[in-house]
């Protein structure tokens, strides 16, 4: 029988320590997708606050968070794409992520986000994994697995 490990807050809190105080959320994104590496910039482009860290799936970083993930995912296994543990603790998984960002960036990308939650999560779902199947198709791989950030933004990366 494998044994599960249920994190509380105060394992989240200690992981989120590391960060600083104003990076509270936590975005992870495949690091072989130049989708994801786009998404990424597009985020640390609007995220003037600093809002979120960012770190690839495959990273050590992800490890406490990949169980989680894989039962958001309806034990479908790993998400492919994004996955945002908030502040508060909760995994994120697919168009509800990439909703969450959007309304987190703000601006009239939180209209954007607020209206895509107004979907219901399994049309919202299908459209996503519709463009999550043809991603690496239309977008180039990246040469690495980190988008390389201006220096003034690299501290909000993590392996």
């Amino acid at each position: 029988m494998r044994e599960t490990r249920h994190w509380t807050r105060k394992d989240l809190e200690t992981l989120m320590d590391t960060a600083p105080q104003e990076a509270s959320e936590r975005l992870f994104y495949d690091g072989d997708c130049g989708l994801c590496h786009h998404s990424v910039r597009f985020v640390l482009k609007r995220d003037e606050t600093g809002h979120f860290r960012f770190a690839p799936l495959g990273g050590p970083t992800f490890e406490p968070f990949r169980e989680r993930a894989v039962r958001a995912n309806r034990d479908r296994g790993l998400p492919d794409s994004i996955v945002v543990v908030t502040k508060g603790g909760e995994v994120l998984i697919r168009s509800t992520a990439a909703a969450h960002v959007l309304r987190a960036v703000g601006g009239g990308w939180r209209i954007v986000g607020a209206l895509l939650l107004a979907i219901p999560r399994p049309l919202r779902d299908l459209g996503y994994d519709a463009v999550a199947r043809v991603r690496h198709r239309l977008f180039q791989e990246p040469d690495d697995v980190c988008p390389v950030p201006p220096a003034g933004q690299r501290e909000l990366f993590d392996p």
